[in-house]
């Protein structure tokens, strides 16, 4: 435990946004910036719990840093980065479309928006085994491997359907103003 604690405090401690935002609070407030850290992290689980707003601020978590990593991604010219965050975002939008359809009954769970805020932090996590790569790689890849075929020549019939229904309607709009 002391060496998890100790990776902790050397985290908080790097230069960047956060390290920078503890740093100046530390030296307003005298408190060690592990204790401005941990409190700050057991308020925003107990809010996950019990607060009103829970549901944005859970989705606020799962979008705004991601979204923010993904543009410092597309800056950078390394591909691995780039890579990172559209299988966060492949993942991510598959669980809110699973999510829309299930939201209704696993939001009167207890703690369920604290569950969902950790899977998303899960699945963000600048770790080889975050969420993310292991549900692509063991779920999403192969079963789009599969399928993308099928799928491939359905979005095609729909594609020069919806042309053709285009195409119909508008010929019959221009019939019609020029009568």
């Amino acid at each position: 435990m002391g060496g998890m604690q100790q990776r902790f405090e050397e985290f908080l401690n790097r230069p960047g946004f956060l390290g920078d935002l503890l740093g100046n609070l530390e030296a307003k407030s005298g408190v060690k910036r592990y204790y401005l850290a941990t409190g700050s992290i057991a308020f925003l689980g107990f809010y996950l719990m019990f607060g009103y707003g829970a549901s944005l601020l859970c989705n606020l978590i799962g979008f705004v840093y991601p979204a923010y990593a993904s543009i410092k991604a597309i800056e950078s010219s390394s591909k691995d980065d780039d890579t990172m965050w559209l299988t966060y975002w492949v993942v991510y939008g598959l669980f809110s479309v699973a999510e829309f359809f299930s939201d209704t009954f696993l939001c009167w769970f207890p703690f369920y928006y604290a569950g969902k805020c950790l899977f998303l932090l899960w699945c963000m996590a600048p770790i080889t085994w975050n969420g993310s790569q292991v549900l692509y790689h063991s779920f999403i890849r192969p079963w789009f491997l599969k399928h993308h075929q099928t799928v491939d020549s359905v979005l095609s019939d729909l594609s020069g359907r919806a042309l053709n229904a285009a195409s119909v309607a508008s010929r019959e709009a221009i019939q019609e103003s020029t009568k």
